[in-house]
């Protein structure tokens, strides 16, 4: 396969699960932004999203303030924002149709139809009726491109690069959001483990669809720690970093045996898989949940640029 291709697959798979992501993070943040003013309010929680999402530097080279309105516009439909929903739908179907026939008819028309679809909300939203739309055309292209791309699509080189790609992608954005959760979105005079804590969190697990889950592991109220183990190191969780740390491991190593090509991204993958074989929640936690994330960010990043090294340039 060419390393064009290559790349142009590896992003259709990172831009499609960008945009759901960020299609979640808008539901979760517009409920943290009704809390009451006391709470943080929607200038904090909008700040958070912006961070989570990566385009806080974006955002202010635009707007001099934060503002509910203009927050969703820049994350939704933003031409300025390369991380909007539009622009991630956008370049998805300009990578896939690049590589069109590398693609199922079934996949292709996932992404092109979300694009077109996507043609009819123009760049600016009129009401929250047409954002909700909006949100939930977005995620169900996720869902029906990630269905069209198990159920019809050879395990050959194509396909696995487009799940590496969306491997890499979950991670980068589960890691994005337990940082700003705990550096951001909680007021300082708010105790840890309080009303507002509790709420935070169960939002949280709600913007990674993993509320049932935590309930169905834990069988217990919504707890920091707990919500950190499942969404760290619980690997029966597809968005828990170590979950996808594995899984970038097993695309890697599928994509050896078919291209007998090895190199640093297996060895970076393997040690960030292993860093969570044996690893406690309670000792991540002493040694500082942010500096740990952190520590993930940038190796998951390196890793993504060795796999461009390897394989895409």
């Amino acid at each position: 396969m060419l390393s064009r291709t290559a790349s142009a697959l590896f992003w259709t798979g990172r831009y499609v699960e960008r945009a759901d992501f960020v299609s979640r993070l808008i539901d979760a943040t517009m409920r943290l932004a009704a809390l009451p003013s006391s709470y943080g309010g929607d200038v904090a929680a909008w700040s958070g999203a912006l961070s989570a999402a990566g385009v806080a530097d974006d955002y202010a080279g635009e707007h001099p303030e934060i503002a509910e309105q203009l927050a969703l516009q820049f994350l939704s439909l933003g031409a300025a924002n390369p991380s909007s929903m539009r622009g991630c739908v956008e370049r998805a179907r300009n990578n896939a149709r690049a590589v069109r026939t590398a693609l199922t008819v079934e996949v292709w028309e996932a992404i092109n139809s979300a694009w077109l679809e996507m043609q009819h909300f123009g760049t600016r939203f009129d009401s929250r009726l047409t954002l909700n739309k909006l949100l939930d055309a977005v995620k169900s292209t996720a869902l029906a491109f990630d269905g069209a791309t198990h159920r019809t699509m050879l395990r050959d080189d194509a396909y696995w690069f487009i799940r590496l790609g969306a491997a890499i992608e979950r991670a980068d954005n589960t890691a994005r959001l337990l940082d700003v959760k705990y550096h951001l979105l909680l007021p300082r005079d708010e105790p840890v483990g309080g009303s507002l804590d509790y709420f935070q969190w169960t939002t949280i697990l709600r913007t990674v669809s993993a509320l049932t889950a935590y309930r169905h592991v834990y069988r217990d109220s919504v707890k920091p720690w707990l919500v950190a183990d499942l969404l760290i190191l619980n690997r029966r969780m597809p968005r828990s970093l170590a979950a996808c740390a594995q899984d970038t491991v097993s695309y890697l190593d599928q994509l050896a045996s078919l291209t007998g090509r090895r190199g640093p991204a297996h060895r970076q993958a393997v040690a960030i898989a292993g860093r969570f074989a044996n690893a406690r929640i309670e000792a991540l936690f002493a040694k500082g949940l942010h500096e740990v994330v952190q520590d993930f960010m940038v190796e998951n990043n390196r890793l993504g640029m060795l796999i461009g090294e390897q394989y895409l340039f």
